[in-house]
């Protein structure tokens, strides 16, 4: 049986993919550390509730004694490493808490199974997959093409430049120690579970509340849209069939700029739910972020030949199962949408965006 950390499980790609892999892997067992901060929620994982094989730790990467004391406890064969902040905005505001994540905890990570797959424990084959994003290769001109595993590293961001130090040190550990280490870059995710301080779920959740929709700069920022179950599906080839030491990026093949997505969106929730009209009226303008990147776009040439990936959900597809999940899930998004978070929307976009005030509400049909 194979024991697998998943760091970070509570999260929105890391639940997602335990999902996935009790559908897949029913007889692997699960050990998710997660820290349950503002965007790990254990509702997201409630239709697991009871499963034997899934073990649930409260507890921070960061905590070196933590993390070590589970490789101790158990056998664990395979780690896969989601446990990160990861919103640019927050990075913008607090970037220490990010380098003490996404650095530090990688480095707690990568120290317990270097120590405990030595010997014996090398000869089951473990493997170490550090989960992160295109964010690293920096922003893309309109022209340039789109970033290959070669491509340098140039973040901009305190958010990109800690996840660009975990992989740094992930791949450095597979050249020092010759620890099993894969690097999976993908392009933005969506899907159910997000928490809605995401693009697609937080325009989403603003349309439904009536409520301002903040688009930065003039929208024309441009994005790869890549849908989770697919990034799932990648993961797990990477984890089984990936090569030691190699990098793999996975994108969705979609790029949108950001104002043509929301439209997108709005329009696919007017469908299922065609008494909000107007709903593009709510779309605000607001001043641009500091060192937004314009674009990112990644080639999946090397994932498609090597182990046979490609994205098989369009982005109108995916958008439709999105919408109709958090349709359908109207108390999942209440109760994730706390007080923390409306405190989080007022710092950085302001009472009218987090109370929506100051804007016409979305329109709904008359009944006469």
């Amino acid at each position: 049986m194979s024991v697998v950390l998943i760091t970070g499980g509570a999260g929105f790609i890391g639940a997602n993919f335990i999902h996935f892999l009790r559908r897949h892997r029913p007889d692997w067992r699960l050990i998710n550390l997660d820290l349950l901060t503002y965007a790990g929620n254990l509702e997201n994982l409630a239709p697991l509730a009871g499963d034997p094989h899934l073990t649930f730790v409260k507890g921070d990467v960061a905590d070196r004694d933590l993390v070590g004391g589970l490789f101790d406890r158990h056998p664990i064969t395979r780690v896969v490493h989601f446990a990160a902040e990861t919103h640019v905005d927050r990075s913008i505001l607090d970037p220490g808490v990010f380098v003490r994540t996404n650095v530090l905890g990688t480095c707690n990570l990568l120290d317990a199974a270097r120590e405990h797959w030595q010997g014996p424990a090398a000869e089951s084959g473990p493997r170490f997959l550090q989960i992160s994003t295109d964010e690293v290769y920096g922003s893309l001109g309109p022209h340039n093409p789109p970033a290959t595993e070669a491509s340098a590293y140039a973040p901009r961001s305190p958010y990109a430049a800690s996840k660009a130090g975990a992989d740094f040190l992930a791949r450095s550990y597979f050249h020092t120690y010759e620890l099993p280490v894969l690097i999976t870059n993908c392009t933005n995710n969506y899907g159910p579970y997000q928490f809605p301080e995401k693009l697609i779920p937080f325009c989403l959740s603003q349309a439904l509340e009536g409520k301002p929709i903040p688009i930065y700069g003039r929208g024309d920022n441009i994005r790869d849209w890549l849908y989770v179950t697919d990034h799932c599906r990648a993961l797990l080839l990477v984890l089984e069939q990936g090569a030691p030491g190699e990098t793999y990026n996975i994108g969705g093949g979609q790029e949108k700029p950001n104002l043509e997505l929301v439209r997108l969106l709005l329009r696919v929730l007017s469908e299922l739910r065609p008494e909000l009209v107007d709903l593009e009226r709510l779309i605000t303008f607001v001043p641009d972020r500091p060192g937004h990147d314009w674009r990112y776009a990644l080639d999946t040439g090397k994932i498609e030949a090597r182990l046979g990936w490609r994205p098989q959900v369009t982005l109108e597809q995916g958008l439709r199962e999105t919408v109709g999940w958090y349709l359908a899930q109207a108390g999942w998004l209440e109760r994730v949408r706390s007080g923390a978070y409306r405190d989080f929307l007022r710092q950085q976009y302001g009472a009218a965006v987090a109370e929506g005030q100051g804007r016409q509400k979305a329109k709904g049909k008359s009944k006469k």
